[in-house]
């Protein structure tokens, strides 16, 4: 009867005129005991939830938002994430990773706000281009129609003009993702004057859609020591301000270091218009991964499905997620692994690489305990002392000349010590100018990047990137095919020949120099099947030592952690375990 069942609730979700029918003739009870969301079988429509911040910035918009999606997820629904930046800048991929942190990449080759890497970790769903829109993508197309004669001679303004191109792109992934729920995430906070076009596209969409239109509102509720008390009135003029605009919020969530009393619930639900039960406490979590379950307590999903008059399924499949926060709450062991970079002040720079350590550690039952290690700090001299105590050494990616002889020197030291080693995109590409200074001889190798006179060019531009003189949106963006060679340290960790990993790169290795390497003992276990470039290299003679060309970590998720990651921790547990023995 379960396979039956499961049958029955692909018809629903493919047919839904059939759905009707089915639904009347057989009694799903005997079925399945997870309900079908039969509101979307009988109504074909897409609901829309929009997630603005007041009081101040770095509230945790992209958390609440992705907090919301997966427990609407869990309860069967199907949900994508929108964020929506006012900076007009076309992308992020332009912009220094110390003001923004990471560029994310998603699989269709976009430069994405470091917030989608949150939407894909929580919903374990592709994010693409659609899904991170810029107030300098909105206006570029505008201006372009303009240029073509889309308007017909009107004055373009920002209303009409600006507010409806912003519409449409709320609405595209409603109409071509087939999605129940696009939660669309404002950038900034309200009364930002970039921000304003896109208030005012919410304000104009939620009287178009009425009772398909949601708006959730994060605001501070600041803690002052002096009288004891949590203060209101920040969250009220936020509030304020936003029906200014126009927008009067459904939902408040309410960040606060402390327990909102119901009293306080009440007194911000009378001045801000909203229901007390759609106040919302969301209190300071000791890890991201906990918001979703503290929202459950409070019942967020539940006040967004009644308001917008859907019925909440009686069941919510959290297990898997319950179960990957228990391991990492309740690790067996810790290990200790330096991730070297250059932009370490700014930790978000290396937000997925973090990530993607806490879904390995807890896939592994340890801790990873990164120790952050500015690249410029390293020298030849002072690594030992500065590695010790370190079980993995990871050597992140980045641009520019600024810290690479210190990524170099942190290579040397793990392959001639044998300690586990990961390089991603620079990373590799240093581990191969190691190796050819130190193994093959070739004192001045380096990369054309660093260095564009080297005799040695192991690391050269790439020969699709000779002629491109603009910066942004042009480097190898996206998911590309890469075959892993069979008896490699790669095909252990993949366990099959193809696989599709995301890049974000101008530079490559240089194929003249293969035979060199392989020779002395660095393998190209991963090649691109269509252009032959080098995605992975390892060492045979090393416990674990591997460099890759694309950013592994963009695709680890907390249900899907990526191998490449879980590998490695795994492998600077038993190497040290293994040192501890001798």
């Amino acid at each position: 009867m379960k396979l039956v069942g499961k049958l029955y609730l692909k018809i629903l979700q493919a047919h839904k005129l059939c759905a009707c029918f089915f639904y009347l003739c057989f009694p799903w009870k005997y079925l399945t005991r997870k309900p079908p969301n039969f509101y979307f079988f009988m109504a074909n429509n897409t609901k829309y939830i929009f997630v603005t911040g007041g009081v101040t910035s770095s509230l945790g918009k992209g958390i609440i938002s992705a907090s919301l999606a997966k427990l609407l997820q869990a309860r069967g629904y199907t949900v994508t994430i929108q964020k929506l930046d006012p900076y007009i800048n076309v992308d992020p991929g332009t912009l220094n990773p110390y003001e923004h942190g990471e560029c994310f990449v998603t699989d269709d080759g976009a430069e994405t706000d470091l917030d989608l890497g949150h939407y894909e970790r929580f919903l374990n769903v592709a994010t693409s281009q659609a899904n991170n829109v810029t107030s300098g993508r909105i206006y570029q197309s505008v201006i372009d129609k303009e240029r073509k004669g889309d308007y017909l001679g009107k004055t373009v303004q920002v209303i009409p003009h600006i507010t409806d191109e912003i519409k449409n792109r709320v609405r595209l992934l409603g109409k071509t993702g087939n999605y129940n729920f696009v939660i669309t995430e404002i950038g900034g906070t309200v009364g930002d004057i970039e921000s304003l076009p896109f208030i005012e596209a919410v304000r104009q969409l939620k009287w178009e859609l009425g009772k398909d239109c949601l708006v959730v509102h994060l605001t501070l509720l600041p803690y002052l020591s002096t009288t004891g008390e949590l203060k209101t009135k920040p969250t009220q003029h936020s509030v304020k301000l936003l029906l200014e605009y126009g927008v009067q919020p459904d939902v408040l969530v309410c960040r606060s270091e402390h327990a909102i009393s119901k009293e306080i619930k009440n007194k911000i639900a009378l001045f801000c218009n909203v229901a007390s039960n759609a106040v919302i406490e969301a209190r300071d979590a000791s890890t991201i991964y906990e918001v979703p379950l503290l929202m459950e307590q409070e019942k967020l999903d539940e006040v967004v499905l009644s308001k917008l008059s859907i019925p909440v399924p009686e069941n919510i499949d959290l297990a898997n997620w319950k179960e990957f926060l228990h391991k990492f709450k309740n690790p067996k062991a810790e290990v200790k692994i330096g991730l070297i970079g250059k932009y370490i002040e700014l930790k978000d720079s290396y937000k997925s690489i973090s990530e993607a350590f806490i879904h390995a550690g807890a896939s592994n039952d340890v801790k990873v305990k990164i120790e952050w290690i500015h690249s410029e700090s390293i020298t030849d001299e002072n690594v030992t002392e500065k590695f010790k105590g370190l079980k993995g050494i990871l050597v992140a990616p980045g641009f520019g000349q600024r810290g690479i002889e210190g990524k170099i020197a942190a290579i040397k030291y793990a392959r001639e010590n044998h300690v586990p080693f990961f390089g991603i995109c620079l990373g590799m590409q240093c581990a191969v100018i190691e190796f050819a200074r130190n193994v093959l001889g070739f004192k001045d190798a380096n990369s054309t990047e660093m260095n564009p006179g080297t005799t040695n060019p192991v690391i050269d531009l790439l020969e699709t990137q000779k002629k491109i003189t603009n910066k942004g949106g042009t480097m190898r963006l996206g998911a590309y095919p890469c075959n892993v060679k069979p008896d490699t340290k790669a095909f252990e960790v993949y366990k099959k020949k193809e696989n599709y990993e995301r890049h974000r790169h101008r530079y490559e290795f240089n194929n003249e120099y293969m035979a060199d390497f392989e020779k002395a003992g660095l393998i190209a276990s991963g090649i691109n099947p269509e252009s032959g470039l080098v995605e992975i290299v390892e060492l045979d003679n090393h416990p674990w030592f591997v460099g890759v060309q694309f950013h592994p970590e963009y695709k680890s998720t907390v249900a899907n952690p990526h191998p490449l990651f879980v590998n490695f921790v795994r492998a600077a547990v038993e190497v040290a375990a293994l040192k501890e023995k001798v």
